[in-house]
């Protein structure tokens, strides 16, 4: 997907919902980048545990916001778009951001859980420690439902 279109989408849908149910959010913006919702929730739990006022300040100076924590890194380009740190605290604009960052990091990787780590770190080593945090967050929502 082109990154203009989906920050369009993004934009629009900020505009006209604050998007009380996140639940919905994770499967329109999981849709739209083609990116699997399952992974998209293990994220939000591993980042914030699915709280979208999180704001995390790094010790290397970047900004982390919202429910997915995007990455002040980020900003220069999601600027071009309209969206400042203000908007991904809208929870909506923050899974959708994320679901693309996502979507770059398997274009990268491929549909693998090296994609998935990225979300994070591109360092193997963090990486690696972030995939998985992230499999076992799914693992275990998977075993809580088969009960």
């Amino acid at each position: 997907m082109k990154t203009r279109g989906f920050i369009a989408i993004a934009i629009i849908l900020g505009a006209w919902t604050a998007c009380p149910v996140q639940a919905d959010c994770f499967d329109d913006a999981s849709q739209y980048q083609h990116v699997n919702p399952q992974v998209l929730r293990a994220i939000a739990w591993q980042e914030s545990h699915s709280r979208a006022d999180t704001v995390h300040r790094n010790s290397n100076g970047s900004t982390d916001y919202g429910i997915m924590q995007i990455n002040s890194i980020h900003m220069r380009l999601l600027s071009n778009y309209g969206i400042s740190p203000e908007r991904l605290m809208d929870p909506c604009v923050n899974i959708y951001v994320a679901a693309w960052h996502l979507r770059s990091k398997i274009q990268k990787y491929g549909n693998t859980w090296d994609a998935v780590g990225a979300y994070h770190s591109e360092t193997p080593s963090e990486r690696d420690k972030y995939k998985s945090s992230i499999m076992r967050i799914i693992a275990q929502r998977q075993y809580l439902q088969n009960q």
